[in-house]
């Protein structure tokens, strides 16, 4: 087994790849990556076994320091990917390799984002087994919110009222990426009053994933009296739907207008065959500060905890 850095020539093998593995995403495709552009010093790995490639994983340097490896800054998680072969012994021998591998290249330390077991299309957790082998130390653990679509829990009171309220305004339910300009100034804003920042990604890059993955992005907005007053952009990643944004102006909010949105995403995601809908993380401070009120909301539709894990591993012996 031997590990070779990526190149850009590998792009398609790699892309490939992706779309075969059980615990692969569309964020974790070069297609994806590359909206970055120069932002990344990228130095993802592949993972051979003579002639055959057994597993990818997508890393770059860290922003910050150029002696760290992440797997990957871009992007929410980002493991050792692979089709079935890296079990047990294979993956412990697979990260060896890969650690090896950037020792020699001059980086100290890797940070490993692990991928949840809810965008795993079948588990394959033999990575966290194998860090744990190697002495990995977990640094970071974040908090998300899930509805198993199977086995939803009772919604709260509150949320049954808040959907009322909007029916009864007469919010209307919309979808289509043809909203995502009018969308993006109701994130912004929102965003800019409730915390002081700025989308992940702007207009045009989301615009641009838009257009690269039509299938897997979605925007459901609610409309009252024709103006957007909330909306939900959707990742459709395997048997989950993950609510990349939500947002809603001041009049949204006083209308209930996202209790009504969510609700369609979310029986949306039932029709279309989805197990889980992911309302994603409610942690802030690298997963030191649970947001309570943000957590207890999204808890009330009927959703569980589900954790990110982050594990950094000293290359050097």
């Amino acid at each position: 087994m031997q590990a070779r850095i990526y190149t850009e020539r590998d792009a398609l093998l790699w892309d490939d790849f992706c779309s075969k593995s059980p615990n692969a995403t569309f964020l974790h495709t070069r297609n994806f990556l590359s909206y970055h552009g120069s932002r990344f010093q990228d130095c993802s790995i592949i993972i051979m076994n003579k002639d055959q490639i057994i597993g990818l994983m997508p890393a770059a340097e860290h922003i910050q320091d150029k002696h760290v490896v992440v797997s990957h800054p871009g992007i929410t998680y980002g493991g050792m990917i692979h089709l079935g072969a890296l079990k047990g012994a294979a993956m412990i021998e697979a990260l060896s390799c890969t650690k090896e591998f950037l020792y020699e290249r001059g980086y100290k330390r890797l940070q490993y984002k692990a991928t949840p077991l809810i965008y795993h299309l079948s588990p394959l957790q033999d990575d966290l087994y194998a860090l744990n082998r190697l002495g990995a130390k977990r640094y970071r653990c974040d908090l998300s919110s899930c509805i198993d679509l199977s086995e939803r829990m009772k919604v709260s009171n509150r949320r049954s009222r808040g959907l009322k309220r909007a029916v009864e305004s007469g919010v209307e339910i919309d979808s289509g990426l043809a909203f995502i300009s009018d969308m993006w100034k109701v994130l912004a804003e929102n965003l800019r009053d409730k915390h002081g920042i700025s989308p992940v990604h702007s207009l045009d890059q989301i615009s641009l994933l838009t257009q690269r993955f039509p299938d897997q992005i979605k925007l459901v907005v609610g409309r009252s009296q024709g103006i957007i007053v909330a909306g939900v952009v959707l990742f459709c990643i395997g048997h989950t739907v993950h609510a990349q944004y939500i947002a809603s102006t001041r009049q949204g909010q006083e209308i209930s207008a996202l209790d009504a949105v969510l609700e369609r995403c979310i029986e949306d995601a039932s029709d279309q065959g989805a197990r889980f809908f992911d309302f994603g993380i409610s942690t802030e401070v690298g997963g030191n500060l649970l947001n309570e009120g943000l957590y207890r909301f999204k808890s009330e539709f009927g959703a569980g905890g589900v954790i990110h894990e982050f594990y950094e591993i000293e290359l050097e012996g």
